[in-house]
């Protein structure tokens, strides 16, 4: 396996620790759209001396593009928090998430029209396998009301949207690490219209524990995992990073059965062997490429 592809497999598995920092900060008392804009300023904060101690000309982005980065952010993952947690409140977590991840097939033909890439037969199968792999992991979910869809098919698109968005931001010559730092101010500023950032900021410094918590949720879930993400899209095509980064679901599965012991059938085994199946399979496509 090349680093694009480890990179796209930890973005996975960073993000699937949402969950876990969820629980925690849903006791605190923070609300979903608390938790985003917590999880933007520790992020701004990292990508910041990322770029200070790195390369200060990445701070450095054109006015006429100032556009791109807000869709990502305001498009992306303002309406992505959005919809996925408001599809949490309408149906069972296990169907949000399998919604959620019919975003790799999203990616995959969006991707074909957008930036030309080819849709093979492995292509398709690896989709096939990592929907019905997610699917399995979280149960096949339950019943789905209308609105309910409507909005898990929202967060699906979102997620789609963040990945194409920030790859055609990269086409313009920005770093990933440019990208996900004002990324994460626009989306912050975004979240503001919909929180108290006064009462979040003294939930969050109210005990040591409530600030490690928010700390390391915006660590993990965020700098971590974008900076993953957005090295892996400049090595990786659009529609194979979204099924790399496939670990997530595996990775909260395997939290919710040692850290909460939540039971873990066959079906989530299946499920796990299905989406590393995916994975796989799109890693043996490049590297057969690499032999030719």
């Amino acid at each position: 396996m090349d680093r694009y592809v480890v990179s796209a497999m930890l973005a996975g598995a960073f993000f699937g620790c949402t969950g876990l920092f969820t629980r925690y900060q849903t006791a605190m008392g923070l609300a979903p759209m608390d938790m985003l804009l917590i999880r933007c300023v520790v992020a701004v904060i990292c990508f910041f001396f990322q770029i200070l101690f790195t390369d200060r000309s990445l701070f450095r982005i054109k006015p006429r593009d100032f556009w791109l980065f807000a869709a990502v952010a305001l498009c992306g993952q303002l309406f992505f928090s959005f919809c996925y947690y408001t599809a949490i409140t309408m149906m069972s977590i296990s169907t949000a998430c399998i919604l959620l991840y019919l975003s790799p097939a999203l990616v995959m033909v969006m991707s074909h029209f957008i930036f030309k890439e080819k849709v093979g037969t492995r292509g398709l199968i690896a989709v096939i396998l990592c929907v019905l792999g997610c699917a399995c992991v979280s149960g096949f979910g339950g019943t789905v009301s209308g609105k309910g869809l409507i909005f898990g098919l929202g967060s699906a698109f979102a997620f789609a949207l963040i990945n194409i968005l920030n790859r055609f931001i990269q086409k313009r010559g920005y770093r990933g690490t440019t990208v996900n730092f004002y990324l994460f101010i626009i989306a912050g500023i975004g979240a503001c219209f919909f929180t108290d950032p006064g009462r979040v900021a003294s939930i969050a410094t109210a005990s040591f524990s409530n600030f490690a918590i928010c700390a390391a949720t915006g660590l993990v879930t965020s700098f971590l995992s974008y900076l993953c993400f957005s090295l892996a899209l400049g090595g990786c095509d659009s529609g194979k990073v979204s099924i790399f980064a496939s670990t997530e679901p595996v990775t909260a599965s395997v939290i919710s059965v040692l850290l909460f012991h939540e039971p873990f059938g066959a079906l989530s085994l299946i499920g796990i062997i299905l989406v590393l199946g995916s994975i796989v399979l799109m890693n043996t496509k490049g590297k057969e490429k690499e032999a030719a």
